[in-house]
């Protein structure tokens, strides 16, 4: 672990920063900063979404400016420089899933659920986002929940099912 920057990041637990290192060891030394989109990946995990200040500590930690690290995290729709709820869905509706149902997909979880894109419910449980391609196009319409578990073919049944083992 490297100790020496440890202490200039007090928002990562010593389990994330053992993350974060096996995530810079596949880098040359003098290239850390090249770990960053995992290691936001790691704090995002340990804290539910990406405050400023946890964006800054991974920077810090990587030797690189705190800026360099936000405009990583804000490009990319997988950060969530936002509270979100227990459960973030991400419908694709890039064109191909929208022409295979994606826009109808959304649609009904928007009504399911009481919530517009970028919304969560009053009950916190749910985060409904609208995402780029997924890279799954035959698969439409095609969701993602919590940046880890993709989903295939979510009609109303489907969507239904993800709904109801999410409470």
């Amino acid at each position: 672990m490297n100790t020496q920057n440890t202490m200039l990041s007090p928002e990562l637990s010593p389990e994330s920063l053992k993350k974060i290192d096996r995530e810079v060891a596949k880098y040359p030394a003098d290239q850390k900063q090249s770990a960053v989109m995992a290691a936001l990946v790691i704090a995002q995990d340990e804290k539910g979404w990406l405050p400023k200040e946890t964006i800054a500590a991974v920077a810090t930690y990587l030797g690189m400016a705190p800026m360099a690290a936000y405009e990583v995290a804000s490009f990319y729709n997988m950060y969530d420089l936002h509270p979100v709820g227990k459960y973030k869905i991400t419908v694709c509706t890039n064109l191909p899933c929208a022409l295979s149902g994606g826009v109808h997909a959304a649609d009904y979880v928007k009504h399911k659920l009481g919530v517009d894109f970028n919304e969560t419910t009053a009950d916190g449980k749910f985060t409904l986002k609208e995402g780029e391609c997924m890279g799954a196009c035959g698969d439409a319409p095609v969701m993602l929940v919590n940046n880890k578990r993709m989903c295939s073919f979510m009609l109303p049944e489907q969507i239904d099912a993800l709904l109801a083992e999410c409470k």
